[in-house]
């Protein structure tokens, strides 16, 4: 979440993507830095443990989200 309110700040449409086990971690976060419109995609959990197809499913799957938060604002 630190990075994508660093890309905000400069101007540079960013979205994070992580685990949906970490949902609450990232809203915290987002209004601990303050940007509260930070935003942020998530994905089946877990990932740590996931093979590269899985990963490759879980982007596929995510693709469409992120775009769409991208484009918002």
């Amino acid at each position: 979440m630190h990075d994508t309110v660093w890309f905000e700040i400069q101007g540079i449409p960013s979205v994070s993507v992580a685990s949906s086990a970490f949902g609450q971690a990232a809203e915290t976060q987002r209004k601990a830095l303050g940007m509260e419109g930070a935003r942020y995609v998530l994905v089946p959990h877990p990932i740590q443990d996931a093979t590269d197809d899985e990963m490759r499913i879980k982007a596929r799957e995510a693709y469409d989200q992120i775009m769409a938060a991208l484009r918002e604002k």
